[in-house]
Formats: structure tokens, sequence, C-alpha cells
């Protein structure tokens, strides 16, 4: 006995001794990681993120694409990159790279594609700028968010003879100099844009004929003169301070076809005499205040700019504006729309005035510059606009001439929402809603705009502009797909103010009119699709809608008790979602829910849909998912006695079925009631099955 203790000391001390070997053997024959994770194929390798230090080696021959972004390399100066020499597209975006050299760019001489944003490359920028030097094929360079100033930028596209793409945004530079580009004659696209630049020095775009793409938004530029780059395709000048914008005088006519003004201090419309090829202007939030010849701004505003002295604002701006299909006007400081203006604009489909001060419509010559006395009621000489989109909301207009909508005969989709009109009732709708002759006769004194007789018109938005009541046939000879009246509080429809949308109308919005069943009393229409009557004080649903071939409805927010059966039966093989939380619906009544389901309808809102019942005086709600009609009060004629009976009788058949299954079955034990549900019972408004019974403590009190 003792000398098995002693040996099995021995072996003890021998076990401890060798302990550290042991454990050293098993640290090296743990995986060791193989390479850098990053996801490579024969061609591409990306180490997007990956927490690298320094530039990866030895990742394999002939790739092509490298991406490193994401990461936290310093510096290229003195790499060795084998394999790299068929690299033709570098990614360093988003790294802390502050040093290049120009041995290691040499190692690159097939790239074309550079990008190196949010670095620190305003760091040691003269010796990185000589390295770039190497760079002799570089076609794609992003030098963005580099804190780079002037002449840092300039020094660092020096030599780059066949760069086409070029990207200088984020940085700060505060001016242009003359000469900048020198060295990029091939520059196609640049962007300038969230810079400090407040001067262009004449010549700084002179070397650059093939330029097609400036980006300068998001500068401080406060004059645009002389504006000569006629082979500009696009321009982008929002986010300055521009007051004035006047193109240089010459024969050439210009190439721009995208002009981006947006967001400036312009005064005036722009003078483009010689934009042919211009598609799309972007004149929104300016200080426009008049689009009138020889018209003078209200304001405080003084230009004090020797070129003002050959601005001629007059209406041969617009001459050569053949093909703008899209013109955007939108938050300016306009009083009046002039119809003259945008004559010879023949091309023009989309036009946005919204949030102007509009008021008056002039429909008369405007040939002498002067405003006329009697704008509404003018019937315009050959006035005839091809707009097929108007935007007007949020301006003050309380009528539009009876002429207005026989000007835009091509005008489908108009947003007058946030003004103050009235629609007219049609003055035909006394001989069965057929317009009249008369009906566009000049009134003098309208308080009200007509919308019938408007065929082409397809989408129309009265949102919030107090109407108070819609009458008969507003809208007769007018094949409306959409109409939203939303917004308009207390607003009565009388019973044939929708006569003659019948058979076009799909989609109808009244939402938040605060509307009673007695201002609803809408028609039967046979093509709507999408009701929106949310937001109003509905106890039933419109009945004239029930033919209505619903695939949307939303009612939420009103005072339904319950959802006539009737039409969601009528709705079943249409209807595809609705929404009704906030209404008061009766935990009670909720066999409508049952035929939703049924039918596949999808309930948007249910789990916040809530219903309410009473007990002893007091009255809860509970969520109507929760399934609480086990707190309603029986169907008269039901005894509590055979109510017992039958439970106790399901219980004893349900005990008698578990024992033979437990006879059948030895290695299973006999298991409870699963379900809640009992199928005899007393029929129940709700004949589905119940969630689980919640304490009467988790129920919400009213």
């Amino acid at each position: 006995m003792l000398l098995f203790e002693h040996r099995l000391a021995e072996r003890g001390c021998l076990l401890l001794w060798l302990l550290p070997s042991i454990l050293r053997a098993q640290a090296s024959e743990e995986p060791r990681p193989t390479g850098t994770p990053c996801e490579q194929s024969p061609t591409k390798v990306s180490c997007k993120g990956v927490g690298l230090h320094k530039f990866p080696e030895e990742l394999g021959q002939g790739v092509k694409y490298l991406e490193l972004s994401n990461n936290f390399i310093r510096n290229l100066s003195g790499s060795h990159m084998p394999g790299f020499g068929q690299l033709e597209y570098l990614d360093m975006c988003f790294n802390q790279l502050e040093a290049v050299s120009a041995t290691t760019l040499a190692q690159l001489p097939q790239l074309r594609s550079l990008l190196l944003r949010s670095n620190r490359l305003d760091r040691n920028y003269h010796a990185n700028g000589q390295a770039f030097h190497v760079l002799r094929n570089i076609e794609v360079l992003d030098l963005s968010a580099n804190n780079l100033e002037s002449h840092m930028a300039g020094w660092y596209i020096s030599n780059l003879t066949r760069l086409r793409t070029l990207d200088l945004s984020g940085n700060k530079m505060t001016r242009l100099p003359a000469g900048i580009f020198r060295s990029v004659p091939r520059l196609r696209k640049l962007d300038l844009s969230n810079n400090y630049i407040m001067e262009i020095e004449e010549g700084a775009f002179e070397a650059l004929e093939e330029l097609e793409v400036v980006n300068l938004a998001l500068n401080s530029l406060h004059c645009i003169s002389g504006f000569s780059l006629t082979q500009l395709r696009v321009l982008n000048l929002s986010h300055n301070a521009l007051e004035l914008f006047i193109s240089e005088e010459g024969a050439e006519p210009y190439l721009l076809q995208v002009l981006d003004l947006s967001h400036n201090r312009l005064l005036y419309f722009p003078e483009l005499p010689k934009a042919h090829y211009l598609t799309h202007l972007n004149l929104s939030n300016n200080l426009i205040a008049s689009l009138l010849p020889g018209s003078h701004h209200p304001g405080e505003f003084v230009l004090h700019y020797k070129e003002m002295a050959r601005f001629n604002r007059t209406l041969h701006t617009m001459a050569g504006l053949t093909h703008v299909a899209d013109l955007d006007l939108s938050n300016n400081q306009l009083q009046l729309f002039p119809f003259t203006f945008f004559h010879s604009l023949g091309s023009l489909h989309s036009l946005s005035l919204a949030r102007n001060c509009l008021q008056d419509v002039a429909g008369d010559s405007l040939a002498n510059g002067t405003e006329p006395s009697d704008r509404s009621h003018a019937p315009p000489e050959r006035a005839a606009l091809s707009v097929r989109s108007l935007d007007l909301h949020s301006n003050a207009f309380r009528v539009l001439p009876r002429w207005f909508f026989e000007s835009l005969p091509q005008l489908e989709t108009i947003d007058l929402s946030s003004n103050s009109l009235q629609p007219c009732k049609s003055q035909g709708s006394d001989w069965g809603g057929n317009s009249g002759g008369g009906s566009h006769m000049p009134v003098p004194g309208d308080t009200c705009t007509p919308f019938y007789n408007v065929p082409h018109l397809k989408h129309l938005s009265l949102r919030k502009n107090n109407i108070t009541r819609l009458h008969p046939y507003a809208f007769n000879q007018t094949s409306l797909l959409s109409l939203d009246l939303s917004g308009n509080k207390d607003l009565f429809v009388s019973k044939e103010a929708l006569a003659g949308l019948e058979f076009s109308l799909q989609k109808l919005s009244l939402r938040g009119n605060q509307m009673d069943n007695s201002k609803a009393e809408l028609p039967c229409l046979d093509t709507l699709k999408v009701l929106d009557l949310s937001g109003n004080n509905l106890s039933l649903l419109p009945t004239g809608l029930f033919c209505s071939p619903l695939e949307s409805l939303d009612v939420r927010n009103n005072n339904l008790p319950t959802l006539e059966k009737t039409a969601f039966v009528s709705w079943s093989r249409s209807l595809k979602d609705v929404s009704i939380a906030g209404n008061p619906f009766s935990c009670c009544s909720l066999a409508w829910l049952d035929t939703l389901q049924a039918a596949g309808v999808g309930v948007q809102d249910l789990d916040e849909a809530l219903c309410s019942y009473r007990d002893e005086s007091r009255n809860f709600s509970a969520k109507i998912t929760s399934n609480p009609w086990w707190l309603c009060p029986r169907p008269k004629g039901t005894s509590s006695l055979a109510l017992l009976v039958v439970v106790t009788s399901l219980c004893f058949l349900s005990s008698g079925a578990c024992c033979l299954l437990k006879k059948g079955q030895k290695s299973r034990g006999c298991a409870g009631l699963q379900s809640n549900r009992v199928g005899v019972l007393p029929r129940h408004p709700r004949r589905e099955e119940p969630a689980e019974v919640k304490p009467a403590d988790s129920i919400t009190k009213v």
C-alpha cells in the first residue's frame, strides 16, 4: 500500500513537471488564421470592414477589383504588392490614409479607378500629389471629404491627363482659380458640391471642352454671369446664394438638358435665351415674385451687379425653352399666374407653382408688361398650354376663372389642396346632369370654381379647401379616377354630389372631415376600389357603397359600434384589406370580424383595435384580438342548469377519451384539455376559437 502511494506521488510530480510542455503543445496545435478574412474570386477581392491596418499581400494573381474600404490603413508608402499588376479598380474609402508613395503606385500601371473618399489626404499633400503623377492611366478619381483646400486639390490632379470623372465634394475649397483644371482636359463629370466656393475665376473651366456634368450644389456662389459652358448637359447649382444667373451671349447654342437652381435667392427668372435642349428646370425655393416682363421685386432686395445693365427681363427669355418638359417654380413669392408667360413652352408637361402666394390667374396678353385690370375673367388669347400635371397646392386661390380648364386641354392631374376653392353646382344638373351650352360663360362676381365638363381630368385634389357643401353634379362629365376631398371640416356631400362619377371613380378620400351619417349620402360607385372614410363621425357605413367593388377600406377613428355584415358580404369577393382602429366596437357584436376573416380580408391594424363591454354599470375595453366574448351576456332562453349539464357532460366525455388513449398508449400521459372551445354551447355572436382567457385585472378599464 505504501509502495502504491509512493508511485502515485511520483506520477503526480511527473505530470506537474510535464504540464507546461503539454499546454505549449496544445497551444501549438490550435488552428491559426490563414490569410485575411476577405471574400475572393478569380478577379475580385473584397476586404471591406475587416480591420486591416496595412495593404494586404499575396491575395493571388490576376486581381482586377480590390475593395479595402472601412479599414484602418494609414499609408501606402513602401508597400510591396506582388500580383496586383493587373489591378484596375481600387477602393480605399473611409480609411486613415495620409501617405502615398510613387514607388507603391508605380506597381499599379493598369489602375483606372481610385476611390479615396474620407481619408486624411490634406496631410502630406505635396508628397502625395507628386506620387499621383505616376497614375498615367487613371480615369476615375474620388478625393471627396479629405479636407482639401483649393490649391491642394489642384496639385493632386495636376498631371492626370486621362481623367474622366473627378469627385472633390465635401472638401474645404473656397475658390476655383483660372487653370485649375488645365491638366485634365478630357474631364466629363465633375463634382464640387458641399464646399465653400465663393468665386469662380474666368477661365477656370476653359480647358474642359468635353465637360458634360457639373455639380456645384451646397456652396456659397452669389452670381453667375457669363455662363459659357455650352457643351454642358447637367448643371446643379442648388443650395447656393445665387441672386443672378445670366448666360453668355453667343451664336453657339447650349446643349444643357438639366438645370437645378433651387434653394437660392433668385429674384427673377434666369435668362437662358439659347437653351434649346433644356428639358428639366428647377427654380423652387427662390425669391421670384413675378414672371411678368419689366416687373420689379417688391421687397428690399437690390442687386449691385454690373451685369444687371444687360439683363433683359422680357418674354424672349422663354422663347428658346421649347423643349422644357418639367418646370418647378414652387416655394417662391409669386402672386399672379400668367398664362402668356408659358405660351412658348410647347413641350411643358409638368408644372409646379405650389407654396407660392398665388391669388389670381392672368389670361390676357402681357406684351405691354402690365398686369391686367380684370384678370380673373379675361379670356386668354391662344392660351392653350400642353401641361398634363399641375401642382397649385398651398396658395391663396379663392376662385379659378371659368376658362381655366379650357386653356389646359391636356390636363390630367391637378393638386389644388390647401387653397380656398368652392366647387360650383353644375348649371345643367336641373335637366339630368347634361351641362348646358352656357355653362362656361363668364359670370361676374363668381365665388365658386366649375369642376364639371373637364373631360381629360383624371386626378383632382381639393384637400383642405374649407369646402362646406358639395353641390349636386359638381363633377359631372369629368371622368375622374381619383378624388381627394379630405380635410374639409363639416363637409356636406349632397345626395347627387358625385353623380356622373359612377362609372369612372376608383379612389375616393373623405378623410378627416368630421362628417356624420347625414352628411355622407354617397351613391353607388360601380368602379370604386379605394375608399378612405377615416377621421369622421360615422356610426353607419354609407349603404350606397355596398355595390362598389372595394379592395381597400379605411374607417379608422369613427363612431362605428359594428360593421354591417351586409356590406362585407357584398365586398367579400373584392375586399383585400381594411383599417378599423379607433371605433367604439361592442365586444358582444363581432360577427362581422368572423365574416372578414373567413373571406381572407387582411385587417391592417387588428392589434390596435379595441372593443368595449359593460359590467356592473362600468365600461371596460379590451383588445379585439383577445376574443372577449365570454364576458358577454348569454342569449335569452338559455338555462344556466342546461349549460352546466352540457359542460359537465363534455368534461366526462373528455376524461373518458383520455383514459382510453392512456390504455392504448401506455407510454404517454393523459394530458388535460388543450382547447377551451366548447362546440355545443348555445349559439353565440362570436363563433371563433377564443384565445387564452385573461384575468379580470388584466382588462383595461375605460
